[in-house]
């Protein structure tokens, strides 16, 4: 059979035009073991992504487990009325925030590695230095946390080198709201920037290695072949990897904050995630719990568009 497409779009077999539900029978019939490779994706995303979604309307109804969906009432936006007045918003919208500026700046640190590893000439020296900026991605978080609450009590390690060199009492520094954010920031930084430099050496294997030469043949050294050549090439993947953290920017990593906080540093610890799960979990406020969640996740949405948005018409790029 002959087929050949017009100018529109149109796809004809014989002389005939395709309707939409011709052309998509013809193509599964043609590509049906790649639609049956894409199926447990789709089941996984329908059930445990769209499914869940149907969840969101208890943020809009005072909903009681014993009631159900349809028999619990209706109270509109009562709930998130009553979290933009309550007593902690300030502060958890604060520290969120603050945790999330102090997280974005740790994220040209990833982009400094794969740079450094890439200018490595030994290359079995750059394996075994990704191999071990990978391992600490792979360790469980809760192993982590059970690890840092070791080496920063009154007698651990961390503490002890503190005590020694700049006299810090021997006290527990989970307990002092000052040393939340330091040791957060820094144990997030040691267990992700290995795994996330992987995009930018993929990124940086596929730049074309002619325009290295014809750098060197025009005079470069190597660090203006990273200033003019490996960081332009770089910046696509940039741009998109700092869109997608945006969009992280309200989604604090509570599991972290869970099990290193306590009652004694809410204050500066204390995120809108973590405030989720104990009204949520804890004090059985379901409704409540699930209005803050879904404002949480509206703004990081819209960070994400407007992120995008300015990135298109700053550099032309974006995720869309």
């Amino acid at each position: 059979m002959k087929k050949r497409k017009t100018d529109k779009g149109g796809v004809y077999v014989n002389g005939k035009k395709l309707t939409f539900r011709e052309r998509v029978i013809r193509d599964f019939h043609h590509n049906w073991m790649l639609y049956l490779m894409l199926l447990p994706i789709i089941i996984y995303y329908l059930i445990f992504k769209f499914g869940p979604m149907f969840g969101l309307s208890i943020a809009f109804m005072d909903y009681k487990p014993a009631k159900g969906f349809l028999g619990s009432q209706w109270v509109g936006l009562k709930h998130f009325k009553n979290f933009f007045g309550d007593y902690y918003f300030g502060r958890l919208l604060r520290n969120t925030i603050r945790i999330s500026v102090f997280t974005l700046l740790t994220f040209p640190a990833p982009i400094i590695l794969a740079l450094l590893i890439n200018e490595l000439k030994s290359k079995r020296f750059a394996k075994w230095t990704q191999t071990i900026t990978y391992i600490p991605h792979f360790i469980s978080t809760v192993v982590i946390c059970g690890i840092i609450v070791k080496l920063t009590s009154s007698t651990g390690g961390i503490t002890s080198i503190l005590h020694t060199l700049f006299g810090i009492p021997q006290e527990t520094l989970l307990n002092k709201s000052a040393y939340f954010i330091p040791i957060y920031i820094i144990s997030e930084l040691w267990q992700s920037i290995g795994w996330n430099s992987i995009i930018y050496l993929s990124a940086l294997a596929g730049i074309d290695q002619e325009l290295y030469d014809a750098a060197r043949v025009d005079g470069a050294g190597r660090f203006k072949q990273v200033i003019y050549i490996t960081i332009p090439c770089l910046l696509p993947t940039i741009i998109i990897m700092f869109i997608l953290m945006m969009g992280k920017v309200f989604d604090v990593g509570y599991e972290k904050i869970m099990l290193l906080y306590n009652p004694a540093i809410y204050d500066v610890s204390d995120v809108i995630n973590t405030y989720v799960y104990r009204k949520g979990l804890i004090d059985a406020q379901y409704s409540y719990s699930a209005a803050v969640g879904l404002f949480n996740c509206v703004v990081s949405f819209a960070l994400v568009m407007i992120t995008n948005k300015i990135s298109k018409k700053v550099s032309g790029s974006g995720l869309w």
